[in-house]
């Protein structure tokens, strides 16, 4: 009969029955855009005709990439180095003309993270020697190797992108502020997004003067971009559909190959057993996230956590079916109101995409 799809003997995987481990030469090998931004070039950058910031953000970067062709200090040279400070090095640095970095500031949903992967794409170097990656990823390559030995696997790179800037926590700020302090005396040049500071509330987004006074003696070296507009993954599409019920979760996850199914609450629980970042090994070979009795988060440890789980999941393409609430009730009033309000936007607004994406699970009634 048409529609109607097998259901596989095994049972779908289970996120709480993971405990994955990430070797450092995994960190460093997975330093590249993830699989969502893995084709993303400036051409496929749709920019809101309304927005001329967005158009002139990619007139801009892309200016930026063909500057880099050739114009790193270090090299394969600077690689043999141990930090990649030779004299080549600094009197290289001392030619090279213009900001040495772009910082892309904007709203949640107006394509940052899609314009910083185009960016790396375009830069004329073999991926070996360019990088990109959240904050929280590099601090915990940082973490793997040690300060040292992290300037000498990047100070050879010819760029290095990070998304999602964190500027909550002083401690990993001052660290990765003093790395790129290295990386730039070493000639890498740099590109980064960032999220908002504790009490920054504003319009969900906050001022380029926070991240440049945060990272101090480095704001010479960076142009700030403004990308206006709203968030795109919503832009003129129909809302996210309401949740299904447990019966519909758990049917499509056991017809599903490659699915996953938990209890919301359950994992929840488990991620506070797993570290952040382990969370996209946690999904390596999940092909879609199918969670039963969603249900509003405890406390903003939690909540924190499943922000982290949600940028991964969203990274990775990978659709959520769910059952319980809708995910723009995850999330109490006081947390939306608080310092992490864009985290918490950001991530609904990501799993809202996801939801929309997880609409084709659930065959017909």
């Amino acid at each position: 009969m048409s529609g109607i799809r097998p259901i596989p003997e095994a049972a779908p995987l289970s996120l709480c029955a993971r405990e994955p481990h990430v070797p450092a030469d995994r960190l460093v090998a997975e330093m590249v855009p993830p699989p969502r931004f893995g084709r993303a070039r400036f051409d496929t950058y749709i920019p809101d005709p309304n927005q001329p910031s967005q158009t002139e953000a990619v007139r801009v970067l892309s200016t930026f990439a063909a500057g880099l062709d050739g114009a790193h200090a270090g090299g394969a040279g600077g690689r043999r180095r141990l930090f990649g400070f030779g004299r080549a090095a600094k009197n290289r640095q001392k030619v090279s003309s213009g900001p040495r970095g772009v910082y892309l500031d904007g709203g949640y949903g107006v394509g940052k993270t899609h314009l910083l992967a185009s960016l790396w794409h375009a830069t004329p170097a073999e991926p070996a020697l360019k990088a990109f990656g959240t904050f929280v990823e590099l601090t915990n390559l940082v973490g793997a190797l040690g300060f040292q030995q992290t300037v000498a696997t990047l100070s050879g790179h010819r760029l290095l992108c990070i998304d999602e800037f964190e500027l909550d926590d002083p401690g990993d700020t001052v660290l990765v502020s003093s790395l790129l302090g290295k990386l730039v005396d070493a000639g890498v040049a740099l590109a980064a997004t960032s999220n908002t500071l504790p009490g920054k509330l504003g319009e969900g987004r906050f001022a380029a003067a926070d991240f440049l006074r945060e990272i101090q003696g480095l704001s010479a070296h960076f142009r700030t971009l403004r990308i206006d507009g709203e968030d795109y993954r919503h832009r003129g599409l129909p809302e996210a559909p309401a949740p299904y019920a447990d019966e519909q979760v758990t049917k499509a996850a056991y017809a599903t190959e490659g699915a996953s199914l938990d209890g919301f609450p359950q994992l929840l629980e488990h991620l506070a057993r797993v570290h952040p970042s382990r969370y996209g090994a946690l999904t390596d070979g999940v092909k879609a996230v199918c969670l039963t009795d969603v249900r509003p988060v405890p406390d903003q440890s939690t909540a924190l956590r499943l922000v982290v789980l949600a940028d991964r999941l969203y990274d990775r393409e990978v659709p959520v079916l769910a059952s319980g609430l809708p995910f723009d009730r995850l999330f109490s009033e006081e947390m939306l109101n608080g310092g992490y309000r864009k985290k918490y936007f950001r991530a609904i607004s990501r799993l809202t995409a996801l939801a929309r994406d997880a609409k084709g699970l659930v065959g017909p009634e």
